[in-house]
């Protein structure tokens, strides 16, 4: 049996908590998209395709900001069956502090073919630029 569309999403977000990125990158379409329509400078507005993505996250991967536990999860499944919007709260801390870290974060997924065809990310853009002022070299490399 295929997996519905809110299953996708949930094991989506399990795989971006754990930063296995192969296995968000295997729930993506080929052709994908995941953007950040409110973001700070330095943070792309959009990336498409599997290599794209992977180059991003293998990046991102780097930087000083670890999520411990999505809390709050509220899934929400729409009259499209093929768009479903993740709300929830991210908790972590910054790796070189020690400093605890909090993001808000709304998403919304489009799905087709059991598939993730955009991952729009609405995350608060302030506690990210606050933790990358905090550790100089983050610029290049965040989430």
């Amino acid at each position: 049996m295929p997996e519905t569309p809110r299953q996708i999403v949930e094991r989506v977000l399990a795989a971006g908590l754990a930063q296995d990125y192969e296995t968000l990158l295997g729930l993506m379409a080929p052709d994908g998209s995941i953007e950040w329509p409110h973001r700070p400078a330095g943070v792309p507005g959009r990336l498409e395709g599997h290599e794209e993505i992977r180059r991003y996250l293998s990046a991102a991967a780097k930087a000083p900001i670890r999520f411990d536990e999505f809390t709050d999860m509220t899934i929400y499944e729409t009259d499209d069956p093929g768009t479903v919007i993740a709300e929830y709260e991210a908790h972590g801390s910054i790796t070189t502090t020690g400093a605890p870290y909090h993001q808000s974060i709304i998403a919304v997924f489009r799905i087709s073919g059991g598939r993730i065809t955009s991952y729009r990310d609405y995350l608060d853009p302030l506690p990210l630029m606050e933790a990358r002022a905090s550790v100089p070299d983050t610029a290049s490399a965040t989430r």
